[in-house]
């Protein structure tokens, strides 16, 4: 039995991954139980404020300029336009609006500034608002402390030794450097990875080991899914089981149990039961949507009313912004290393 702890080690995430499966999630459910409120899921919506013309070359995404796929590079969008579209989400029990920007890192121009702004209005309706815009430095990040940012999103993806596999044009140290720069202000971190990239069980359990190791832990740690996208060079990936991705939220959940688990992309593949598994395994948020995508048009997302109807369903209800359970004194269970004979 064990806290809240910054030195998990590989041996120990491998046994808990390995766990058995429903004494897995049964484990991950009494953390999940002991530092969250479990009838409550923060419903997040993320904005796509500038789409494609990405100069990276993930291969997993849409938005890169070096692939061919069906997103093409738009402009900023207005301000008024972006504020719109929180509202509605508002209106409709969202509580986070996550605004991406397909940039390799934050330039200090015009266009920033102009994100500053849309923060600034967003945040004042009410809302957490989250940014996700590249590579950010120490300033570019008090900067957006200023105007009220609550989250900055920056994932790992993968672990450190599959990463340069998936990304050339910006080393994991890159990645780990501009969490550290948030860091550096009263933002809060989010950052997770991504299913389905063509990554072993040793680089999971080597992406939540760093994850996991970071003081503090990220307060938001996304689980996405690949979609695979046609003219990327990943289009061809088989589909994660749902079993993988239950152990994936159940072993986040046990190493990081006060951190917010989003199960993020590729969720509009899952089925309710699927959906309620995930819950069970400590995942308590989503991100849902007014037009049935999550980012572009190659992810889809479920809609507002469709997710709501989820909801009643199991019996959960939205989260408000910032509502969290305090955290409690007595410790978690956690699994055990197993001698398999």
């Amino acid at each position: 039995m064990v806290g809240i702890r910054y030195d998990w080690q590989e041996l120990e995430i491998r046994a808990i991954y390995n766990t058995p499966l429903l004494e897995l999630i049964y484990q991950a459910a009494s953390v999940h139980r002991q530092y969250h409120d479990p009838t409550k899921i923060q419903v997040c919506k993320l904005i796509s404020i500038k789409t494609g013309g990405c100069p990276e070359d993930c291969s997993y995404c849409a938005q890169s300029s070096r692939y061919k796929t069906e997103v093409k590079a738009q402009a900023l969008l207005e301000k008024e336009t972006v504020v719109n579209i929180a509202q509605k989400a508002k209106e409709t029990g969202v509580s986070r609006i996550c605004m991406g920007a397909a940039w390799r890192e934050v330039r200090d121009n015009s266009q920033f500034e102009e994100v500053l702004e849309m923060v600034k209005d967003v945040t004042a309706m009410g809302l957490e608002v989250c940014c996700t815009l590249g590579m950010l430095t120490a300033n570019q990040a008090r900067k957006l402390e200023e105007a009220g940012l609550y989250a900055y999103n920056h994932n790992l993806d993968t672990s450190q030794e599959y990463y340069s596999t998936i990304i050339t044009t910006r080393t994991y140290s890159d990645r780990l450097n501009t969490i550290e720069n948030v860091r550096q202000t009263n933002v809060t971190v989010c950052s997770g990875g991504i299913l389905g990239l063509g990554e072993t069980v040793d680089d999971r359990v080597g992406m939540l080991q760093t994850l996991s190791n970071l003081h503090p832990h990220p307060e938001s740690v996304p689980i996405n899914i690949l979609s695979q996208v046609p003219g990327t060079p990943l289009e061809n990936q088989p589909d994660v089981p749902i079993w993988d991705i239950v152990r994936m939220i159940a072993t986040a959940r046990i190493l990081m149990p006060a951190s917010d688990v989003r199960l993020s992309a590729g969720r509009a593949r899952l089925s309710q039961v699927e959906q309620a598994f995930c819950f069970m395994a400590g995942a308590n948020s989503i991100f849902s949507s007014d037009d049935n995508k999550m980012l572009t048009v190659t992810t889809p997302c479920p809609d507002y009313d469709t997710d709501r109807e989820m909801l009643n369903l199991l019996g959960l209800g939205m989260r408000s912004p910032s509502q969290r359970q305090e955290k409690v004194t007595s410790p978690p269970v956690v699994c055990e290393e197993r001698n398999e004979d």
